[in-house]
């Protein structure tokens, strides 16, 4: 049975749209892989027909571009440019987040068609040389909610350490991780199903950062125009999208580490830390199935992680500040720490009050630029062109110490997750005439062609 918002779906509309190319010859999953994927980066998306120990496919780089995470959600419009991208995206997210809406439930999943009991039959890729092994990076992990009785789903990285066993990262005090503190504070192990090989709008959803007790997967229904089908694991218990190419079931051990460690989204290697240890029951997989690995710091993770942020970042900025026209988390930023803002200034104050709802929004976010319309928010040398012609730093520099950061960040306190943050209001200033700001132009300039003069 086919399903229409599966990944294999996805992957043959971007073959139609000339988007994939085939990797025919076999590839190493150590290192090999992850060296092709980098050279496609900003570019195609890729499907590796053949990977050395395992009879799976691999597919890498799906939402690798802001078109393509585009066409993921079904937004309106065929934008050019990056910033008409986005803001197609984000007027997408709020539509779906306005009106959410129950999957389906199906009486038997898709990925129920084989079973395994060892993780050595999937191609996890080994990525950077000094990764701590090979690591599963497009694993959606779901896990009820005992305070709660509902069902959280959220993307989390795991470390292969034997056949059955992964080391599981969990950022304290997110869902997850709640979830596993009281199940382990009431002695008990607790049961997850971890999906790899969805349509890409169920990792949008699942990286949306919902508010605590949302169940991410009526996002993603929403996302699929009530397209989705979830169905029930055997042993977990878990509602999982019924067109999951692999599905993995166990337990987090409520009394076992392992020490981990990768690459994060500022392609530098994340700190050392212990971390609870998933331990395998099995593995259902579909026919031919095809495996989803994210090459970590490069553009589909910096966008699957920051697109769904930038999308909440926006709502919350324009509901402090109406004239908000943009935000943009920059690719020097990763996509995370740093974000510019474009605003229809009317008045002194109004930066400064997107600033402070833009680090309110998203915490981990360090720097935070406040632009006006006539910027480019993702044009960099506009950007630096509107701090240096626009902005005084006595008056128009946020500086606030000691706060909440990011743990990703390597130059902030790590572990205790404290920053300073910078905002800067790189706007016009409202007590000098706005001819004073005016960038000239040329009539007739934009019409104008070289080529029917040179």
């Amino acid at each position: 049975m086919a399903d229409s918002a599966d990944l294999r779906s996805y992957l043959a509309l971007l073959e139609k749209q000339g988007e994939l190319v085939h990797v025919k010859k076999q590839v190493d999953p150590r290192f090999e892989l992850a060296a092709v994927v980098s050279k496609l980066d900003g570019g195609k998306a890729v499907v590796f027909d053949r990977v050395r120990s395992s009879k799976i496919s691999v597919a890498s780089n799906i939402c690798g571009t802001a078109k393509r995470f585009h066409l993921a959600i079904g937004a309106k419009g065929r934008p050019q440019g990056v910033m008409e991208a986005k803001k197609a995206i984000h007027a997408r997210m709020a539509e779906a987040l306005g009106r959410l809406s129950e999957p389906k439930k199906a009486a038997k999943g898709l990925f129920e068609q084989n079973t395994s009991k060892s993780l050595g039959d999937l191609p996890i890729v080994t990525h950077f040389e000094k990764d701590a092994g090979a690591f599963a990076t497009a694993s959606i992990v779901f896990a009820k909610d005992q305070e709660k009785g509902n069902q959280n789903s959220s993307t989390h990285r795991l470390l292969r350490l034997d056949e059955r066993h992964m080391a599981i990262r969990m950022v304290e005090g997110r869902h997850l991780h709640k979830c596993f503190t009281y199940a382990r504070d009431h002695g008990e192990d607790l049961k997850v199903a971890i999906a790899i090989g969805v349509h890409p709008a169920v990792s949008i959803a699942a990286a949306y950062q919902a508010a605590y007790g949302v169940d991410e997967m009526l996002i993603a229904n929403s996302l699929l125009e009530g397209g989705l089908s979830l169905a029930k694991t055997g042993y977990a218990q878990a509602q999982v999208p019924s067109h999951a190419e692999i599905v993995l079931e166990g337990r987090i051990l409520k009394d076992r580490t392992h020490e981990e460690w990768m690459v994060e989204m500022l392609r530098t290697y994340d700190f050392k830390r212990k971390q609870p240890v998933f331990e395998l029951e099995k593995i259902s997989f579909r026919n031919g199935a095809i495996y989803h690995d994210i090459l970590p710091g490069y553009a589909e993770h910096r966008l699957l992680m920051g697109l769904p942020v930038e999308a909440k970042m926006y709502d919350y900025v324009k509901s402090v500040v109406p004239t908000t026209q943009a935000v943009h988390l920059t690719d020097g930023g990763s996509n995370w720490l740093a974000a510019v803002i474009q605003i229809k200034k009317r008045l002194e104050g109004e930066p400064k009050n997107a600033i402070m709802a833009a680090f309110a929004a998203h915490p981990s976010l360090k720097m935070a630029t406040v632009v006006d319309d006539d910027i480019d928010p993702s044009d960099a040398v506009a950007v630096e062109y509107a701090i240096a012609s626009r902005c005084q730093a006595d008056r128009d520099f946020v500086i606030l110490p000691n706060a909440k950061g990011s743990s990703l960040d390597p130059s902030s306190d790590q572990v205790n997750l404290l920053t300073t943050k910078l905002g800067i209001d790189a706007t016009a200033t409202l007590l000098k005439p706005r001819d004073h700001f005016e960038i000239a132009k040329i009539p007739g300039q934009e019409k104008t062609k070289l080529d029917d003069y040179v």
